[in-house]
């Protein structure tokens, strides 16, 4: 009750900040339930079809090189309409792109707008927000888990009519995205120091966010083998993958709000971390080992939103109280680090599976996971979060 009377008296800058946040996270669930249909109507394997997600996270995690060099000189404001004009403008040419090629190069420019986009969004929210960064960061998990989770229906319902529907529906929400922005947030200023583009690179020496930044690169090869490759798994219609990522997704969203700080608060930041990326990779194994296993898939899917959710708060919080560092130069420099890993992975689970068999991008998945487990505990020294920082 308390947390949300907190965040209820939360600034209008950061309402209408989460709610473009809502609309621009409801981009990636869009297109999910699409995936087994781009590849039927584009004649492409699943491995080239998850080059979208490789094309799209690769220029994102590059871009967050230059989002504190970009925003620190035109201002947050103008920073996210410029992230949202990209996205309006690749998500339209990918809704009438002719071929594979063509779709993965318009995700790289979706995802060079993404990066402008999410790097200020995250900075501005924890900026101009009351109640404490913990706080804040659970507005931005809860906006990302509920854009995530309304995605998938609606771009199961839009791709049941085309597999372009998605695309021209994430141009249109962005739209409404970038017009919220323009009339409900107020000109912010800009820092007295402009960023340099070596700035988050610097920011890497800290060896807290350099860990932080590893262990998420080695969680996004079990998160992006379960966006990128389990569609094709589970072999359903665009409906039926709608309903299972909105399941996903709703978890991902209850869990980052309501669980992940009650974790946080009782065993800590760390210990938490480790606890849910385990359970995250023992997810990930069940799914490998029972992979012909309709309901198992299913089901372990669903669930995977739980430690997402609950991981993705945990990681971010930390991010955020650990580095020395301006949190938007904090954010591009552990974002950079875990998009290369978003980019790998989803290629690599395609084509494991065409190497191997489908049950060994499971097994990998799992595998990283658990490395980054591994990461996490090694700098536990660097990894002191104050708790009345966090709380």
């Amino acid at each position: 009750m308390e947390l949300q009377k907190q965040q209820g008296r939360q600034p209008k800058a950061v309402w209408a900040v989460a709610f473009a946040c809502v609309i621009s996270f409801m981009g990636l669930g869009l297109v999910d339930p699409i995936l087994p249909a781009i590849a039927e109507n584009l004649k492409a394997t699943p491995s080239q079809v998850s080059l979208l997600f490789t094309s799209y996270n690769l220029i994102t995690g590059i871009a967050m090189l230059i989002t504190g060099f970009v925003s620190s000189r035109v201002g947050s404001k103008l920073t996210l309409m410029i992230g949202l004009i990209f996205i309006i403008v690749f998500s339209a040419l990918g809704g009438f792109s002719d071929g594979i090629s063509q779709l993965v190069g318009f995700r790289g420019g979706w995802g060079l707008g993404n990066a402008l986009f999410i790097a200020t969004a995250l900075a501005v929210i924890v900026g101009v927000s009351t109640g404490g960064t913990a706080k804040a960061i659970i507005l931005y998990e809860a906006a990302l888990g509920l854009g995530i989770s309304v995605g998938p229906l609606l771009g199961g319902e839009l791709g049941s009519i085309s597999w372009r529907g998605p695309f021209l529906g994430v141009a249109v929400l962005m739209a409404i995205a970038f017009v919220a922005i323009m009339i409900l947030l107020p000109n912010i200023p800009k820092p007295a120091r402009k960023s340099s583009i070596l700035d988050p690179f610097r920011a890497l020496k800290h060896r807290g966010l350099l860990t932080l930044g590893i262990t998420a690169f080695l969680y996004n090869f079990g998160f992006f083998t379960l966006m990128a490759y389990t569609p094709f798994v589970m072999k359903l219609d665009e409906h039926g993958l709608g309903y299972v990522f909105f399941g996903w997704g709703m978890l991902l969203a209850i869990t980052s709000v309501f669980v992940a700080p009650v974790l946080e608060k009782r065993i800590g930041t760390l210990k938490s971390m480790v606890i849910v990326l385990l359970l995250f990779a023992a997810d990930l194994l069940v799914m490998g080992i029972w992979t012909s296993s309709l309901v198992t898939v299913i089901l372990a899917v669903i669930i995977a939103g739980a430690f997402s959710g609950t991981n993705n708060t945990l990681i971010t919080t930390a991010v955020m109280e650990v580095s020395p560092v301006e949190r938007s130069i904090a954010s591009a420099s552990y974002s950079f680090v875990r998009f290369i890993g978003g980019a790998a992975a989803p290629f690599l689970a395609g084509k494991l599976a065409e190497w191997f068999n489908p049950h060994v991008p499971f097994y990998f998945g799992a595998f990283a996971v658990v490395l980054g487990v591994l990461v996490a505990a090694t700098g536990k020294n660097y990894l002191k979060i104050p708790k009345t920082a966090a709380h």
